[in-house]
């Protein structure tokens, strides 16, 4: 497949639900320009069959916690489609060491050790970027190309969901889209971004991992975070 088709790409869970906005003005442009990027020969990441990985892993009515994330990785080899997520076997970002160094200190265990993060995502983690798709070695490439629109409604969406979802938001652009969700029956919790210019104003100690699975259990049960 050399063209970005959203029908062949995404799953049909995700398909149904946000199948309206498919022929909407802003994404059948955004198609145009993933479209034209591929034509110019320009190196698009994640893989075309990996930008949806995040939501072809957990289905909407399956989902327990969303952690977002903005852009891809933009080096070689690193965007998973999983956000803050690299394929097995690579060099840990400092971010996702942050990440993993939380987990082991809340939660009083070795910290995990695959850094595809698929463990999570097989449990319920939505690992959602608010852009899906970045070319090769240009950070930022791709925003404001209407993915921010596309990823608003799947979290407008899951706000409006009756069971009761965690919101990991980490970093002011994360915690701008609490907006976008009806907090009366959800968990949401703030932290400073986990990257290691912020992770000690506050990243480091916030335990989100203890409190999910503290609110988790109550509904739908918890997560083994170090089952990444």
């Amino acid at each position: 497949m050399n063209r970005f088709t959203v029908s062949h790409l995404l799953g049909e869970s995700w398909y149904k639900l946000m199948q309206d906005e498919f022929h909407k003005s802003y994404f059948r442009n955004l198609e145009e320009f993933l479209n034209s990027e591929i034509e110019s020969q320009k190196n698009i990441f994640p893989a075309l069959e990996n930008i949806f990985s995040a939501l072809n892993a957990v289905n909407f009515e399956d989902v327990k916690v969303v952690i977002l994330g903005q852009d891809p990785y933009h080096g070689l080899g690193q965007a998973t489609g999983f956000s803050f997520g690299v394929p097995a076997g690579c060099k840990i970002p400092p971010s996702l060491k942050n990440i993993f160094k939380e987990i082991s200190s809340d939660l009083n265990s070795a910290a995990p050790q695959n850094s595809s993060l698929l463990g999570w995502a097989k449990q319920g983690v939505l690992l959602l970027n608010t852009v899906l798709t970045v070319r090769q070695s240009e950070a930022f490439s791709h925003r404001n190309k209407g993915w921010e629109v596309f990823t608003d409604k799947i979290i407008e969406k899951l706000g409006e969901r009756e069971n009761p979802i965690v919101f990991l938001l980490w970093g002011s652009p994360a915690q701008q889209k609490v907006k976008l969700v009806e907090k009366s029956h959800h968990l949401i919790l703030n932290a400073p971004h986990p990257s290691p210019l912020s992770s000690y104003r506050g990243f480091f100690g916030c335990k989100h991992f203890s409190k999910t699975n503290d609110f988790l259990k109550k509904f739908s049960g918890e997560i083994n975070w170090n089952n990444s």
